[in-house]
């Protein structure tokens, strides 16, 4: 239970292993640095952002580091990036659900949705 992600790189059909994602909680329009943490050969975290014990309701915000995933693929890229980084900011209610936010991304375009 709690918050969970995972990024699927659209470009090349695979997980988006090694990209570096940032949690954070909004209060107030400030934002504080929960963690960071880089993305495993699933594309996933290796573990919760949040679990259930520590998470509380309200606003949150992950933002995703797309270019320089996409830099490290070799990919090549226009200067100024279309995507830099991937930002969601998101609210959490109930916080006995578990919360999956994952994100579809190329370097042009990028979707999300409350997944399970």
């Amino acid at each position: 239970m709690g918050l969970s992600t995972h990024v699927l790189d659209t470009m090349h059909g695979a997980p988006a292993v090694g990209m570096t994602v940032h949690l954070y909680t909004m209060a107030g329009g400030q934002a504080t640095l929960v963690k960071t943490c880089t993305l495993n050969a699933d594309g996933r975290t290796d573990s919760p952002l949040y679990d259930n014990n520590t998470v509380r309701p309200g606003t949150y915000r992950l933002v995703f580091e797309v270019a320089a995933y996409f830099k490290a693929k070799g990919v090549k890229l226009p200067e100024p990036n279309f995507l830099g980084n991937v930002t969601l900011d998101f609210g959490l209610a109930n916080t006995a659900e578990h919360y999956h936010v994952p994100l579809l991304v190329s370097p042009w375009a990028y979707s999300t949705y409350r997944g399970s």
